[in-house]
């Protein structure tokens, strides 16, 4: 499944939207990838390794499951996440990238490619659709989450 979608951060035409600047954006989708569990409840335990200006290892586990990823710093751009194919899990990647069309009008595009072919149908598609929308819905979080975090003064 390839799946790409964009959340709008700022909007000058709208004054009830807190507007976040780059940096907390960027501090924010850092964040998420360093603490995850501010941003998923449901995972129990994540141990970082090899952190650096560039990027971090991570050991997630939920439950009895732990995936191992990396994530890849492109700094105030691009969060990218890459899952290596382990077990029963396969290949994927997953990147946040900041886009800026006009200045200070931020969006964040989630970008999903779970490495099988995007020609799928029958159950396979009709299980893509969902994934969509809960990946949709989680992206929707974090970007809730870090306007939260910024309003507290958390991300600086």
């Amino acid at each position: 499944m390839k799946f790409n979608h964009l959340i709008q951060i700022n909007d000058p035409l709208n004054p009830l939207i807190d507007t976040l600047s780059r940096d907390e954006l960027w501090h924010g989708l850092v964040l998420r990838a360093e603490s995850p569990r501010l941003f998923m409840p449901h995972l129990d335990e994540c141990r970082l390794s090899g952190k650096s200006l560039d990027g971090v290892h991570r050991e997630l586990r939920y439950g009895e499951l732990v995936i191992i990823d990396k994530v890849s710093y492109l700094p105030q751009i691009q969060v990218l996440y890459e899952v290596p194919a382990q077990g029963d899990i396969p290949a994927s990647r997953m990147s946040m990238t900041i886009e800026e069309p006009q200045a200070e009008v931020l969006f964040v595009r989630f970008e999903y490619d779970d490495g099988k072919p995007a020609d799928i149908d029958g159950s396979e598609a009709f299980y893509d659709n969902f994934r969509r929308q809960a990946y949709q819905e989680a992206d929707i979080d974090t970007i809730r989450i870090i306007r939260e975090l910024s309003q507290r003064g958390g991300l600086h």
